[in-house]
């Protein structure tokens, strides 16, 4: 069953969260996720002021999007937005329907 990986994201330095989005990347196909946003417009009608950056990504299933998300690979990639990026990251998975 699909699973979803969903990040609001403030950015305090645009710089230096450069090198964190040259990276994650790499760890998301890794593990087969493909983004279906990335940024773009996007408004908070409830809840939290509207972030920044809004990023869905779809995976083939749950463990594998928290696969991702625990490997060395994306662990090395967090370590360039600490910092300079507030993130609120959830996975979701899909309903059966």
């Amino acid at each position: 069953m699909k699973a979803y990986w969903i990040a609001h994201v403030d950015i305090t330095d645009p710089t230096q969260y450069a090198e964190y989005t040259q990276r994650g990347p790499a760890a998301f196909a890794k593990y087969g996720g493909k983004f279906l946003a990335r940024g773009g417009r996007a408004e908070a009608l409830e809840g939290r002021k509207t972030p920044q950056r809004t990023v869905i990504i779809e995976f083939d299933s749950y463990e594998q999007a928290l696969a991702c998300y625990h490997s060395a690979q994306y662990q090395e990639a967090i370590s360039h937005r600490k910092g300079v990026a507030h993130a609120e990251i959830v996975i979701v998975e899909a309903f059966a329907g």
